[in-house]
């Protein structure tokens, strides 16, 4: 007889990064982006520097937030290479950057970030695969 262990289900995570002049409008049609190409969104995530507009948004949508490190941003790899992030940040794109670091490890992006209309807020997904069964 074998012993399986269940399967951990994969979740997904959605980072954000944006400007000063962003707001919460912004974020959200980011996430209602995301959320038209991927499904569901089960958590939230920004730089900790970052984290006030981002709660409210998690708050409205009664998603939680994860608070990551500004200083572990320069150790994920991104998709996507914006100068302004590399220099403010020391990343390609902090949304990108956020989403990875927050969803663990083996999280992997499903795609590249999306910039909301307004120009003024960035959002990308990863996911962490479910774990295998053994």
């Amino acid at each position: 007889m074998t012993i399986q262990k269940a399967a951990s289900p994969a979740h997904t995570v959605a980072g954000f990064g944006f400007r000063s002049p962003a707001t919460q409008a912004s974020l959200e049609q980011a996430l209602d982006q995301l959320i038209a190409e991927y499904g569901p969104i089960d958590r939230l995530a920004a730089a900790h520097s970052m984290l006030p507009l981002v709660q409210a948004l998690g708050s409205a949508r009664n998603i939680s937030v994860i608070s990551v490190a500004d200083a572990a941003l320069p150790s994920a790899t991104t998709l996507t290479h914006s100068a302004y992030s590399l220099r403010e940040k020391g990343t390609g794109s902090v949304a990108e950057a956020v989403a990875l670091l927050a969803a663990g490890q083996g999280a992997r992006l499903l795609g590249p970030r999306t910039v909301s209309n307004d120009r003024k807020a960035t959002a990308a997904v990863a996911t962490t695969a479910a774990q295998g069964v053994g």
